[in-house]
C-alpha cells in the first residue's frame, strides 16, 4: 500500500473535467485507488460521482491511497497529474 498527501493546486479545484481526468487515469491501473478528505470522507477514485462529491477546492489536501500490484506506478502517475494542475494553465 502506498499512501501520501496530494494538494489540489489548480484554480478551479476538482471540478468535472479535472475529476474526469483523475478517474480515467485511475482506471488504467489494476490497483485500488482511494482519495480521502480531512474529516474522513473517502472516495473510490475510479468513480466520477464519488470524486466530485469530495468537493475538493483549490488548497484542499487529500490523502491518496493506492493498493495493489501496480500501486507505485498508480501513485506516481496520479500525484504527477494533480501537481500538473490536471493540465490546466492555472
Amino acid at each position: 500500500m502506498k499512501t501520501g498527501p496530494i494538494d489540489v493546486v489548480n484554480k478551479l479545484g476538482l471540478h468535472a473535467r479535472a475529476a474526469s481526468k483523475l478517474v480515467n487515469l485511475s482506471k488504467t491501473f489494476a490497483s485500488r485507488v482511494e482519495l480521502a478528505k480531512p474529516g474522513g470522507q473517502t472516495a473510490d477514485a475510479k468513480r466520477i460521482m464519488a470524486v466530485m462529491m469530495l468537493e475538493a477546492v483549490c488548497g484542499t489536501t487529500l490523502q491518496l491511497t493506492c493498493s495493489g500490484e501496480d500501486e507505485e506506478e498508480a501513485f506516481a502517475a496520479i500525484t504527477a497529474l494533480v501537481a500538473d494542475r490536471f493540465g490546466e494553465p492555472e
